[in-house]
């Protein structure tokens, strides 16, 4: 495990366990490289859980990085940094939810997923048709479903992992997981 002060001029080869340690000691160069390092997937995490509204996306990253270094002191180190950071955005991006509307997700970053024939216009066609169909099933599930879903299927997370991020027991993330998948199997049946 490489220490913060074997290359104190380059931070971004620092271990995560490096890093909380400087940020914990005020170092905002060691927090500035966690936020490089972990915002986009959060940002990313984050657009799924608010239906792709930007600036929504925005503030609850923000807001999970302001808490992460206002508790950074707090942090056991009982989960991974990663973790951590996934489930202070997900607190966030919840507490927004509850103080709005549900609305249907649109995230461009779904359309990541399917590859776009650009020579074939009907492939194109239908690829959007597809990914259009995935954000508005995604829509339907209910928050924890769309969640765990998420977290496992895009950002690769294990059963602990999420368990940790959300604050449910593994086995409730299992059945979240089956509910979610064997919905959006249902909706997305057309497809197949």
């Amino acid at each position: 495990m490489q220490e913060i002060e074997e290359s104190p001029g380059d931070l971004t080869e620092a271990s995560d366990d490096a890093l909380v340690r400087a940020a914990r000691l005020g170092d905002q160069d060691a927090f500035a490289v966690i936020v490089d390092r972990y915002g986009p997937g959060m940002y990313q995490y984050a657009m799924r859980l608010v239906a792709g509204h930007d600036a929504d996306a925005a503030e609850v990253v923000q807001e999970a990085f302001i808490s992460a270094w206002r508790s950074i002191g707090t942090f056991a180190g009982r989960s991974q940094l990663r973790t951590w950071l996934f489930s202070l955005v997900h607190r966030r991006a919840v507490d927004l939810l509850r103080k709005r509307r549900p609305t249907p997700i649109d995230d461009e970053q779904l359309a990541l997923e399917s590859p776009v024939a650009d020579d074939d216009p009907l492939r194109s066609t239908i690829d959007a048709e597809l990914v259009a169909a995935l954000q508005e099933a995604l829509a339907t599930l209910p928050p924890t479903q769309r969640a765990v879903w998420l977290l496992r299927e895009t950002e690769d997370m294990s059963y602990e992992e999420i368990a940790e991020a959300l604050s449910i027991p593994v086995g409730s993330v299992r059945g979240h997981l089956h509910r979610g998948r064997r919905t959006l199997a249902e909706r997305m049946a057309r497809w197949r």
